[in-house]
């Protein structure tokens, strides 16, 4: 193998072994995270299925954002879509044959960089055009937004303007999964995107962007409104019953 694809290699395999255990471990550290009150934003689901289709709305639709902010609503949801095809029709790289849904959204994936680009620039442009959202903003949210949207505009550059080998990529990506490596296409603007998403993949854990996961550990969206017909003890509230009695 080339010096640049053992780097590559050695980047990509250390990248997916930090953003694996970085977000098993904030998952865990979720789960184990107390949540002593009944907090749920009302009005709220009083069933546990009631609360299922609450969160799938919330993560398909973005329910609560599109009641509070439609133009904000537009642009995420908008990048996340945009994102989700994009990601998707990146799996053929990774497999060999291709299942048919994947190339199915080929043609759907393709263009849902657009989405992904606008959605992006458009919040960025919140962060500086909102009073209230630039005083509260943050070097970090600037630099997130940054890559992602390089992340975006490499990749479209890619498909729409100076292509790669998509064969030798696919060589490169599908050895990477059975550990029968394959040089990496020495295409400046694929390397530049691929050392991106590892940089992404890396600090991901320890982002913002772990709104992902963490929105299924939200008490104000998990939970259900019930405590007129049940009665919710705080621990330590439980604590000091039994050591009253």
């Amino acid at each position: 193998m080339t010096s640049l694809t053992v780097i590559f290699t050695g980047l990509l395999y250390f990248a997916t072994i930090i953003l694996i255990v970085g977000i098993a471990y904030r998952i865990y550290e979720y789960s184990r995270t107390p949540a002593p009150l009944v907090i749920p934003t009302t009005p709220a689901p009083t069933s546990n299925s009631g609360v299922a289709m609450r969160m799938a709305r919330e993560v398909v639709l973005f329910e609560s954002l599109f009641k509070s902010n439609k133009w904000i609503w537009l642009f995420g949801w908008l990048f996340h879509v945009g994102l989700a095809l994009v990601l998707m029709r990146h799996i053929r790289y990774f497999q060999e044959p291709v299942w048919f849904w994947v190339e199915f959204i080929q043609p759907f994936g393709k263009y849902a960089s657009f989405m992904m680009v606008a959605g992006l620039a458009g919040l960025w442009a919140r962060r500086f055009l909102v009073d209230r959202v630039r005083y509260i903003s943050t070097p970090s949210d600037h630099l997130m937004l940054a890559l992602l949207l390089a992340i975006g505009i490499s990749g479209a550059l890619m498909t729409f303007v100076a292509h790669t080998d998509i064969v030798a990529l696919k060589a490169f990506a599908l050895g990477l999964v059975v550990f029968d490596f394959h040089p990496v296409p020495e295409d400046p603007l694929l390397l530049i995107h691929l050392g991106l998403v590892a940089l992404l993949m890396i600090i991901f854990p320890i982002s913002k962007l772990l709104h992902a996961p963490g929105i299924f550990f939200s008490p104000t969206r998990n939970q259900k409104d019930d405590p007129r017909t049940t009665r919710h003890i705080a621990p330590w509230a439980a604590a000091m019953e039994r050591d009253k009695a």
